[in-house]
């Protein structure tokens, strides 16, 4: 199967995030991709999460979501995009990752559970984290994906609770806030959490300035198989369930684990 990534440079205009996401939905889909991932906060994005980010969130039925669906549906595609949900409590949302089949129907949808409290920001301050600690897994063309968010990228517990739900893809959608080694850090994570739960990770990452860029596809092995460098822009890449079968026979983790 060929999974797209798409590279954005979001901002706080959502009908021109949802129009590039439009764009780099057809360019993945002419390119052979059954789905294509985008960043964390996708439909609408800022240096700095503040009270914005609840004064423009939706519920999973508004509008935005409705466009996500569409855009999946137009290109015959599953689409997977974080957006800002509405959430019982005033003056905090969620953050949270939808995924959207090629018929426009819901597949799956993941609230952050942890939120970026670190490096001088505060996102729970606007923020509510996810109550279910439950792993997020959906089933499309024949592949078990498993969704975390950016800062749960530091957190191995939750990608190795994915692998253990049978996702052998895990998508990050991230918005990596850039910083003293932090694309080192970004790089080697997404290698690391391939290369312990023997999967594919496709960390999609909004671009440079709002964040780091290097969207990249590890495979289970920690080979990068995809870098889509600091530009906004999308890139179509194969995933093999027949690699990862491979991968687990070499190195039999999962049945040799005492913890």
């Amino acid at each position: 199967m060929k999974i797209a990534l798409g590279q954005l440079e979001s901002g706080a205009d959502i009908p021109a995030n949802l129009a590039a996401i439009d764009r780099f939905a057809a360019e993945g889909a002419r390119d052979g991709a059954a789905l294509v991932a985008f960043p964390e906060y996708a439909t609408y994005e800022k240096k700095k999460v503040d009270a914005t980010f609840p004064a423009v969130a939706e519920p999973l039925d508004g509008p935005v979501c409705q466009e996500l669906a569409s855009i999946a549906r137009r290109h015959r595609i599953a689409l997977v995009a974080g957006v800002v949900e509405t959430s019982e409590e005033p003056g905090r949302a969620y953050n949270t990752l939808v995924a959207f089949g090629p018929d426009g129907g819901r597949l799956a949808s993941y609230r952050k559970i942890h939120l970026f409290d670190a490096q001088g920001f505060g996102e729970s301050e606007f923020i509510k984290p996810g109550e279910s600690l439950e792993p997020v897994v959906f089933e499309h063309g024949g592949v078990r994906f498993g969704l975390m968010t950016c800062y749960d990228l530091r957190f191995p517990e939750l990608a190795r609770s994915l692998a253990d739900a049978g996702a052998k893809v895990l998508l990050v959608c991230s918005s990596w806030v850039p910083g003293e080694h932090k694309t080192e850090q970004w790089l080697a994570l997404n290698s690391a959490r391939a290369i312990e739960n023997s999967v594919y990770v496709a960390g999609v990452c909004q671009a440079p300035p709002v964040s780091v860029g290097r969207s990249a596809l590890v495979d289970p092995m920690g080979v990068v198989e995809a870098d889509l460098g600091l530009a906004a822009g999308v890139r179509a890449v194969e995933v093999s369930l027949a690699r990862v079968d491979r991968v687990r026979e070499s190195f039999p983790m999962f049945g040799q684990r005492r913890l």
